[in-house]
């Protein structure tokens, strides 16, 4: 099966590029090239789309805003030729992030994340229920339960899941940008590097989680007011200053 994508970009030489290495990998689909995200906007909602390349810098609509304005957001690649931007694309959500200028082995690398991210959420799919899912770990599928799962430490392409009834971690090769699409609303990312399940967290020490006594993870400046908004929504009484 192949992933369905739509390119967009407002410059007709980088829109051209984009759709062309998209023709070129195999297990991509071009659904549709937009020059710019209002006609992108369009199409998703009259099509469904696995998969979106786009640039950031645009006239009108920037890519951040567009992708901020989608209700049911694909996987996203961002392509950009300013650095700065990274942090905020990630904070999206994003896959992967191509800096211009690129070649085909760049966004063959994107789009190699992108169909991690794809099968992965296929995989979880065929979980019985929401609150359950499947790992591929160690040559084999896992059969766990998200109340079972205590945190995940992203490792570069690999995640670490711990959990509550096996002292020994599973290593599966996937990214947050997958997995955050099949867990409940209890699992928020604190940290780049970490997502926890929030009724597992023992006590929340200035700027690191306790899991227990031997088990501290650190709070990430750009994931405070997220952790902070579920904690005031699920606290009882004031919270003191």
């Amino acid at each position: 099966m192949k992933i369905k994508c739509i390119v967009v970009d407002d410059e007709p030489v980088a829109l051209q590029k984009m759709q062309h290495y998209v023709e070129q990998t195999p297990y991509l689909e071009l659904i549709a090239a937009c020059d710019n995200p209002i006609d992108a906007i369009h199409v998703l909602s009259e099509t469904d789309v696995d998969a979106i390349f786009t640039d950031i810098n645009m006239a009108g609509l920037n890519g951040l805003d567009f992708v901020s304005s989608l209700v049911k957001c694909p996987l996203v690649v961002f392509i950009t030729a300013y650095h700065e931007y990274a942090v905020d694309s990630y904070k999206i959500g994003a896959v992967d992030y191509i800096t211009k200028p690129y070649g085909f082995k760049e966004f063959q690398r994107a789009a190699d994340r992108v169909r991690m991210q794809y099968n992965m959420m296929q995989q979880c799919n065929l979980a019985p229920g929401k609150n359950s899912l499947f790992i591929r770990a160690d040559y084999k599928w896992i059969h766990i339960k998200t109340e079972n799962i205590r945190y995940i430490q992203g490792l570069n392409d690999y995640l670490r899941i711990t959990l509550i009834d096996n002292p020994k971690p599973l290593v599966t090769y996937a990214t947050f940008a997958g997995i955050k699409n099949v867990l409940p609303s209890n699992f928020i990312q604190v940290h780049r590097s970490w997502i926890v399940n929030v009724e597992q967290i023992k006590e929340i020490d200035r700027n690191r989680i306790v899991m227990d006594k031997d088990t501290y993870i650190p709070i990430g400046n750009t994931y405070k007011e997220p952790l902070t908004n579920y904690l005031q929504n699920m606290s009882v009484g004031k919270s003191s200053r």
